[in-house]
């Protein structure tokens, strides 16, 4: 406690403004837990930039330790490109204080004498994204926190080929991070250098999403798709709209009650289209409306949650990886009526469906599998330009279509579900049915994420202890059934637990273990990067005869999973 204190101590200094003072002395004088959990540790990049509480303090988001941050990336950017070409687009969401945090983080670059395109009002992260190679930017930043409580806020850092932080510049920017003082902060900014920047870039956005989305489909079966959209008060309301009439489907209807941005999402828990809670008013929108098609998006509109009517009619959720597949499948038949080169490929993650790999065999394309997180796709993309990208994503509800958005981007997804939609009605078909069809083909895969929240300084010791727990005692059976052999992305290796034969693991080192199952199933575990939780991810399969066959099947995989779960004690 008494490091923590001095740490706190340092904050009181004259680097530091007056209302900062005021509020560490009062954490210090009457808060000894706040303190702790304020400043324990320096926020650190996670698989989704760097997202935190919003407060004082070196473990909070505020003006210094994102002044930190972007003092660090600017001193980067001029001992790594030419100065005198140095360019940065800023963006944020609906949050409280992304606007002013995009303006601090803006004066910081400016004071640098870096050029800086600042996006005038609230704008999609995906479409951040898109603007770094738009405008020839070297940087960009969101200020964002996806889809965590109102309490949060953060930012995502791009590079100049438009995806997140990776290595090797990651390293590199984290190096100048940790030289910067808080007193080194150029906080005074050259005005002339800050430029506003808004409709040309959606302009641009919008004809690429939908240009990219377009198979095809009639103008009559697109006006004759209902759809059911909520933006859960974030920033998809600036664009989804527009790029849906644009797109040609015309009978949107939108939960006005959750249209206008607001960070304190007062409708829902949370703001996060994974958890069905979230979905509840579009889902009740869409049975008012008989909609075909009922979507969602977090509020920095970089997920989606997707729901269809089912073989009774009724509203049924996707999850993150039945949407995956899906729009997979559909760009995957589309390239293939055009013809393929054999240079394309694929893309999703280690925790994943093992669906997306039977798609790639079906279609003679590659699948690349990378750790969690769409910078890793991204990384793909920039380190593969001799090949194709077609599609992918991972189970967290995001999907990325082509290379122009290197990110998860919910805006062109939603157009490739709604195209995908209407070619199925107008075929007299379902979506739903799609999806039982590409399991009859491949296999019945169910997959299901369960997450413990552990929160604060204690949470993140847990999660390590139990980390460290698997690692030094393994499971040998998991519901009697032997571990056939085990992943650990900590230690690049891949152990067969039959023979004993070990096998190099050629991705970068993370913090994850995988659990394969003599019979087919799996278990991966891994703390998450951007919230204080560990998760565990399940996967069973098995084969599907006929459709008849589906629901009965279904549930005796659900069956299984509950007892894999039970079995590994979570």
């Amino acid at each position: 406690m008494n490091q923590i204190l001095e740490r706190a101590k340092q904050w009181l200094s004259k680097d530091f403004d007056l209302q900062t003072r005021q509020a560490v002395q009062t954490l210090i004088n009457q808060d000894t837990e706040s303190l702790k959990e304020s400043f324990y540790q320096d926020l650190q990049f996670g698989t989704g930039g760097m997202r935190g509480i919003m407060g004082v303090g070196t473990n909070r988001i505020n003006k210094y330790t994102l002044g930190k941050n972007t003092q660090g990336i600017a001193n980067c950017l001029k001992e790594t490109f030419p100065f005198e070409a140095l360019k940065v687009v800023i963006a944020y969401d609906c949050r409280h204080h992304s606007k002013e945090l995009a303006e601090l983080v803006a004066h910081v670059f400016s004071a640098n004498r870096i050029q800086v395109f600042l996006f005038s009002a609230l704008r999609p992260t995906p479409e951040l994204s898109f603007a770094v190679r738009h405008l020839s930017c070297q940087c960009g930043i969101v200020l964002t926190a996806s889809h965590n409580p109102p309490e949060y806020n953060g930012y995502k850092v791009y590079w100049k080929d438009g995806g997140q932080l990776v290595p090797p510049e990651d390293k590199a920017v984290i190096e100048h991070i940790q030289k910067i003082d808080f007193k080194d902060i150029l906080f005074s900014p050259i005005p002339d250098l800050i430029t506003p920047v808004d409709q040309e870039i959606d302009e641009a956005f919008l004809k690429m999403a939908v240009a990219n989305t377009a198979f095809g489909v009639s103008n009559t079966a697109k006006a004759d798709l209902k759809i059911a959209f909520t933006s859960l008060h974030g920033t998809s309301i600036t664009l989804a709209p527009k790029a849906l009439e644009k797109a040609g489907f015309s009978k949107v209807h939108i939960v006005k009650a959750q249209a206008e941005p607001n960070g304190d999402f007062p409708t829902v828990k949370s703001p996060n289209p994974e958890e069905p809670e979230a979905l509840k008013m579009v889902l009740e929108l869409a049975e008012k409306q008989r909609a075909d098609i009922a979507i969602g998006t977090d509020p920095d509109a970089d997920r989606l949650g997707i729901a269809v009517r089912d073989l009774k009619g009724k509203m049924k959720l996707l999850n993150g990886n039945q949407t995956m597949v899906l729009l997979t499948d559909y760009l995957l038949k589309k390239g293939q009526e055009k013809g393929f080169k054999g240079n394309e490929f694929i893309a999703s993650t280690i925790v994943s469906t093992p669906l997306m790999e039977e798609l790639a065999r079906h279609y003679a394309v590659e699948c690349k599998l990378g750790l969690t997180g769409f910078k890793w796709i991204a990384k793909m993309i920039k380190d593969h330009p001799e090949q194709k990208f077609i599609g992918g994503g991972e189970e967290s509800f995001g999907y990325m279509v082509g290379d122009d958005v290197r990110d998860k981007d919910s805006i062109s997804s939603l157009l490739l579900a709604c195209e995908m939609a209407a070619e199925a009605k107008a075929q007299g078909q379902s979506l739903y049915q799609k999806l039982i069809a590409l399991y009859k083909t491949h296999g019945l895969y169910q997959e299901r994420l369960v997450a413990l929240v552990k929160k604060g300084m204690t949470g993140a010791q847990e999660i390590e202890k139990m980390m460290k727990g698997f690692r030094m005692a393994p499971p040998q059976r998991i519901d009697n059934i032997k571990v056939e052999y085990i992943e650990d992305y900590l230690l690049s290796k891949k152990t067969n637990l039959f023979t004993q034969k070990e096998e190099h693991i050629n991705l970068p080192v993370s913090n994850v273990l995988i659990f394969h199952l003599e019979e087919g199933s799996r278990i991966a575990v891994r703390p998450s990067g951007t919230e204080p939780k560990i998760k565990f991810y399940i996967s069973a399969h098995k084969k599907l005869a006929a459709t008849e066959d589906f629901d009965r099947t279904q549930n005796e995989l659900h069956q299984k999973i509950d007892d894999l779960v039970t079995a590994f004690g979570i």
